[in-house]
């Protein structure tokens, strides 16, 4: 029986995972999300989720000598204005800042996955990343401000979340909703099935 592991303390992709009836663990990876400035939006987060992924694979093999029963699961999420990059705001200003360059535009998410198989002193690794279009409304400087202080924008990358109280700035979004969540769980679930780890028949 395959045991899967979640490289991410975030609490959407535990509940997206969760949802579905999933067996899984949690295991947070100690990966410090920086990569090289010249690397491409999507190619950056790529290469984020793989590290988180391969991080704690390491630390499982480490520990357990049953070891190639695992599939770890990393991701990484990231917001893209243009030719510029918004992460996770380090403070309010920053979060309001962020939240009034996206007013009225339309901006992409990408959300990169890998999924490490761990076989024996051997490795299988395949990484994929989706993207979504996402329209903001036009938000007045009270509206986010009100935002803001409820405190929702900070672990955030672009400052907000689609599916709590972010979804009164959301005018429309263009392909897969769950991305901007935080995890494309249609195409992880592909992936999981591909390396044997039963997504369908969970759901009866």
């Amino acid at each position: 029986m395959k045991k899967l592991v979640l490289a991410s303390q975030s609490p959407r992709r535990y509940q997206l995972l969760a949802q579905l009836g999933l067996d899984f663990t949690v295991l947070a990876s100690n990966v410090k999300e920086s990569v090289p400035s010249e690397m491409e939006p999507a190619e950056a987060a790529r290469r984020l989720a793989e590290l988180k992924a391969q991080d704690v694979a390491d630390r499982i093999t480490e520990r357990s000598d049953r070891a190639a029963d695992h599939l770890v699961l990393g991701a990484d999420t990231i917001v893209i204005l243009g030719q510029r990059v918004l992460g996770k705001p380090r403070n309010e200003e920053e979060a309001s800042e962020m939240l009034a360059l996206l007013s009225g535009k339309t901006h992409r998410v990408i959300t990169a996955y890998a999924v490490v198989a761990i076989a024996g002193l051997s490795r299988q690794v395949r990484v994929g990343h989706t993207e979504t279009l996402v329209k903001m409304r036009a938000l007045s400087t009270e509206q986010i401000r009100y935002y803001v202080a409820s405190g929702e924008p900070m672990d955030k990358a672009g400052s907000y979340g689609i599916q709590e109280k972010g979804s009164l700035l959301v005018e429309g979004v263009q392909g897969c909703y769950f991305n901007v969540v935080g995890l494309p769980i249609g195409d992880v679930a592909q992936v999981l099935e591909a390396f044997g780890y039963e997504v369908w028949s969970r759901l009866a």
